[in-house]
C-alpha cells in the first residue's frame, strides 16, 4: 500500500480511523510562547510601588493567611491587571493573523487598516458627546469598530470579494478619516473631557479590575473558535480566491465571518485598554517566523501577542525617570522599531 507522503517537519497522530497532522516545532514554540507568558505574568505580579519576592507572589495568587497585604494588592489589583494584559493580547494577535492571512499582506492588521481607530471614534464620541460611564464607553467602542470594519469591506469590495491590498488601501484612507473626526471631536470637547478622551487614547493598563478582565475573556471565548473553524478554509484563499472556490470554499461568507470575527476581537480588546498598537501587527509575524509553519498562525498568534503586551508593560514599569509608561504609548515606540528593523531587512536583500 502506497501511503501519502506528508511535509517536511509534520507528523501524523492516528486515533482509530482518525488521523491528525501536527507539527513538533510548532508544538514547541507554542509551549515556549506559553512558558514566556506565564514568566512575564508572575514577575508583573511582584513588580510595582510595592514590591513582591516570588515566593509572596504565591502566596498572594494562593490567599495565603500568613501574607495578607500580599494577597490584597496580587488578587484585587495586580492579577486583573496581568490577565486583562494576557487577553487583550491574544485577542489582538489572533485577529492580526487573521486579517494579515485575508489580505495577504503583512501590513494588514486592525491597527494598520483603520480598525482600531474607528472603535476609537465611538469611545470619544461617547465621552465626549454624552459624558459617557466606562462600561457605556467600551460599549460604544466595539459598536464603531464593527461598523468601521463593515464600510471598509464593503468599500472594499471588487468583483464580488475584497482584495488584500485594496482592503489595506482603504483601510488606510478610512483610518486617516477617522484620525481627523476624533481630532476634531477632541477641539469640541471641554478640558476635562479631552483629557480623559487623551488618556482613553494613550491605552494603559492601569485601573484594570475584574470587571475588564470578563469582557476580554468572553469576547476570546465567543469569536476565538470561529476563527479556529475557519482557519483551514483562510489558508486555502491564501493561494487565491479563484483556487479557493474551486474547491468548494464560498470565499464571500467566509470573508465576512472572519472579518467579524477578527473585529470582535479587535473591538473588545480597545474597549478593555484602548488602542494598542505593534501587537496585532507584529504578533503573528513573530509566531510565522519561530514556528516557519504553512497556515495561519492563530494559536501561536495569540501566545506572541499576550508575551509581547506583557513585556511592553513590563518595560513601561521599568521605564527610566521613574515614569511608568501607559502600554500603549511603550507598544507604538516598540512597533516603529520593529517596522524600522523590517524595512533596513527589506532594503539589505535589494
Amino acid at each position: 500500500m502506497i501511503r501519502p507522503m506528508t511535509p517536511a517537519g509534520t507528523r501524523v497522530l492516528r486515533l482509530g480511523g482518525h488521523s491528525l497532522l501536527w507539527r513538533p516545532r510548532a508544538v514547541l514554540v507554542c509551549g515556549l510562547l506559553l512558558g514566556l507568558a506565564l514568566a512575564l505574568g508572575l514577575v508583573l505580579l511582584g513588580t510595582g510601588t510595592l514590591g513582591f519576592t516570588p515566593a509572596q507572589v504565591v502566596a498572594g495568587l494562593l490567599g495565603d493567611p500568613a501574607e495578607p497585604m500580599a494577597t490584597r494588592i496580587i488578587q484585587r489589583l495586580r492579577l486583573p491587571r496581568v490577565l486583562t494584559a494576557a487577553c487583550v493580547g491574544a485577542g489582538l494577535g489572533m485577529a492580526g493573523a487573521a486579517f494579515q492571512s485575508l489580505s495577504r499582506n503583512a501590513l494588514g492588521s486592525p491597527d494598520v487598516i483603520g480598525f482600531t481607530t474607528g472603535a476609537a471614534t465611538g469611545a470619544i464620541s461617547a465621552i465626549i458627546l454624552v459624558q459617557a460611564t466606562p462600561a457605556q464607553t467600551a460599549l460604544a467602542a466595539i459598536a464603531s469598530g464593527l461598523l468601521t470594519a463593515l464600510a471598509v469591506l464593503l468599500m472594499a469590495r471588487q468583483a464580488g470579494a475584497g482584495g488584500g491590498y485594496r482592503l489595506v488601501l482603504v483601510g488606510l484612507g478610512t483610518g486617516a478619516v477617522l484620525t481627523g473626526v476624533n481630532t476634531m471631536l477632541m477641539v469640541k470637547g471641554d478640558i476635562d473631557q479631552a483629557m480623559a478622551a487623551q488618556v482613553w487614547l494613550a491605552g494603559s493598563l492601569n485601573g484594570r479590575s475584574w470587571s475588564h478582565v470578563l469582557p476580554a475573556a468572553a469576547g476570546l471565548v465567543l469569536f476565538a473558535p470561529v476563527l479556529a473553524l475557519a482557519a483551514r478554509k483562510l489558508a486555502l484563499l491564501e493561494m487565491g480566491a479563484d483556487l479557493a472556490m474551486q474547491l468548494g470554499i464560498r470565499t464571500g461568507p467566509l470573508r465576512l465571518a472572519v472579518v467579524l470575527a477578527a473585529v470582535g476581537l479587535t473591538s473588545v480588546a480597545t474597549a478593555s485598554t484602548g488602542p494598542v498598537a505593534f501587537i496585532a501587527l507584529a504578533g503573528p509575524q513573530i509566531a510565522r517566523r519561530l514556528t516557519r509553519a504553512p497556515g495561519v498562525p492563530l494559536a501561536s498568534g495569540a501566545l506572541a501577542g499576550a508575551a509581547l503586551l506583557l513585556g511592553a508593560d513590563l518595560l513601561g514599569q521599568w521605564s527610566p525617570f521613574g515614569l511608568v509608561l501607559p502600554v500603549g504609548l511603550t507598544t507604538g515606540f516598540l512597533g516603529g522599531l520593529y517596522l524600522i528593523v523590517l524595512l533596513l531587512q527589506d532594503r539589505g536583500r535589494a
